[in-house]
């Protein structure tokens, strides 16, 4: 059973409701879109004597509760950071793990998914994957096409720079074969040539781990995004943290630049 280490448990000297994150959720001001970092699989497994690679199937069974937990509270996008371009950096052993084990969760879970409606998206250039993980992530696009509940992002070879750059060539070749006027250029146009085109901004990023920086994660996307930022590592993040990153989420005044 989950237990809140203590630090959770309390802040500023008061003890914190465990069960009430969830009820105090305003359901008619949830965010669209959620985007999650996930990170501190390798520190989480560090610290119990384990291999890296025990982290990241505990990670594993983290997603599947938040999914799973997104779905319940109606929330319309989730996107999560699964695979940078810059993960092919770590040892081959543990890249071919993690690349394994997108295809084992997928396996696992595309039958549960479908039936609950969830549309999986993915971001990136899924072109250099393995072929075994590129064609079961295809055909998870293909059968969840028409579903009508979460979408589900899953960032894999995935960098908000490579993105943006992806873009940028797209439109030099339009201008180039004049089929797009330099004028006609605007953040809409930009907007649509992204991985996420036809995707509400996130409204929310939540980064677990205790690092408070950005990973190259949706650059374009996150320019008036609400971060929520914390120490717990991800295998031990569950639904009562992503209630918590809501609620506290809708006791902000987002401003957009004005008063």
């Amino acid at each position: 059973m989950f237990k809140k280490p203590r630090w959770l448990r309390w802040k500023g000297g008061k003890p914190q409701d465990e069960a009430g994150w969830k009820d105090r959720i305003d359901m008619e001001r949830l965010p669209q879109h959620i985007a999650i970092i996930m990170d501190g699989n390798g520190r989480w497994a560090n610290a119990r004597g384990l291999p890296r690679t025990a982290g990241h199937r505990a990670g594993m069974g983290t997603l599947h509760e938040i999914v799973d937990a997104s779905g319940e509270i109606g929330l319309k996008i989730l996107t999560v950071y699964a695979f940078s371009t810059e993960n092919w950096k770590r040892p081959p052993e543990e890249v071919d793990f993690l690349m394994h084990l997108m295809v084992e969760y997928i396996v696992k879970e595309l039958a549960e998914l479908h039936e609950k409606g969830v549309q999986i998206r993915l971001m990136g250039d899924i072109e250099d994957l393995p072929g075994d993980t590129r064609n079961e992530m295809k055909n998870a696009i293909e059968v969840t096409r028409n579903n009508q509940g979460l979408v589900l992002n899953i960032a894999v070879n995935y960098g908000g720079r490579s993105e943006i750059l992806r873009a940028v060539k797209q439109v030099c070749a339009e201008v180039r074969g004049s089929r797009l006027a330099p004028e006609e250029i605007d953040e809409e146009l930009f907007g649509r040539l992204l991985y996420t085109e036809g995707c509400a901004d996130p409204d929310l990023v939540i980064r677990p781990s205790g690092e408070m920086r950005l990973s190259n994660f949706m650059l374009w996307q996150i320019a008036y995004s609400e971060f929520w930022f914390d120490r717990i590592l991800w295998p031990d993040f569950h639904r009562e943290h992503l209630y918590q990153a809501i609620v506290e989420f809708q006791q902000r005044h987002r401003r957009y630049g004005g008063l």
